[in-house]
């Protein structure tokens, strides 16, 4: 069992004016067993990851991709591609031809260009080089319940939309933590806490797998001891408390982060010479 080809997805390219359906995007989905959306994070081990899966899994990347890919990857894979207020992002930075480097032609089946917001303009499909496209438009799903102040990231409503659709598929998470790494920031335009919060509540009721998660909650317990609480004030405080220390420290990394810039910038190139004079090029 597996998945629509590259050549299937080719004769059906979808034009911006014309609305996909769900029994469409369902039928797209349908052979596949797995579909793992993949982080541009520090934490993805991409060969592990693809050793986890089986052949029938499709794997979904984001945007600048080269941030978890070394060299083309030769699964089955579709390349999300996020829209601004002037058309997709990777059309507006120049920068497609860079990330489709990072996938194998016989099996990448394309880019869907994502759209989350009133403002987000699509691309034409003529923008994108020769390769299948799809638009996707999730801001009516999104925009009644996520905080107004916000954006959405891309993999937190594509998830939701996918767990939506009801696939027979297992539908995973790969490296969605919202932790800001030394090389890639993490953007306040986004709420991470309610993600984090909404992805965890899916996956305790078996909507979603996320590597690396216990399904387990040390706050669930809480009622038991302290009857007097309610477990739903339990979790709104919690969420009240959490939000507020994450907000409040991640300006203090990001301006950290800033000053301290170019000594990690030293630090990494002085490791990079340190292992090429130890490990030299076989001749």
């Amino acid at each position: 069992m597996r998945g629509p080809n590259f050549n299937d997805l080719q004769a059906t390219k979808a034009v911006p004016a014309r609305e996909i359906s769900s029994e469409e995007w369902r039928s797209f989905f349908l052979d596949y067993s797995h579909i793992v959306l993949v982080a541009n994070s520090d934490e993805v081990d991409i060969n592990e990851l693809a050793a986890r899966f089986p052949e029938t899994t499709l794997f979904i990347f984001f945007n600048k991709v080269y941030k978890v890919l070394s060299e083309p990857f030769t699964r089955n894979a579709v390349l999300v591609s996020r829209s601004g207020t002037l058309g997709a992002n990777l059309v507006k930075s120049d920068k497609v031809s860079k990330v489709l480097q990072y996938f194998d032609t016989k099996s990448f089946l394309g880019i869907v260009n994502l759209a989350v917001g009133d403002r987000e303009k699509f691309s034409p499909e003529s923008q994108f080089g020769d390769v299948a496209v799809r638009h996707l438009d999730l801001t009516a799903l999104i925009a009644p319940f996520y905080p107004k102040t916000r954006l959405p990231t891309s993999g937190f409503a594509l998830c939701f939309w996918l767990a939506n659709l009801q696939l027979p598929a297992t539908i995973t998470l790969a490296g969605f933590s919202s932790k800001r790494s030394e090389r890639y920031q993490v953007f306040d335009v986004h709420d991470w806490t309610f993600e984090q919060v909404v992805l965890r509540l899916m996956y305790r009721r078996g909507k979603i797998d996320i590597i690396g998660r216990e399904r387990t909650n040390p706050y669930a317990d809480l009622a038991k001891h302290f009857p007097e609480y309610s477990p739903g004030e339990i979790a709104l405080t919690a969420n009240e408390v959490l939000s507020e220390r994450l907000v409040n420290l991640s300006s203090i990394v990001d301006r950290l982060m800033h000053v301290t810039r170019f000594l990690r910038f030293v630090d990494r190139t002085y490791k990079k010479l340190i292992v090429r004079r130890l490990d030299p090029p076989v001749a």
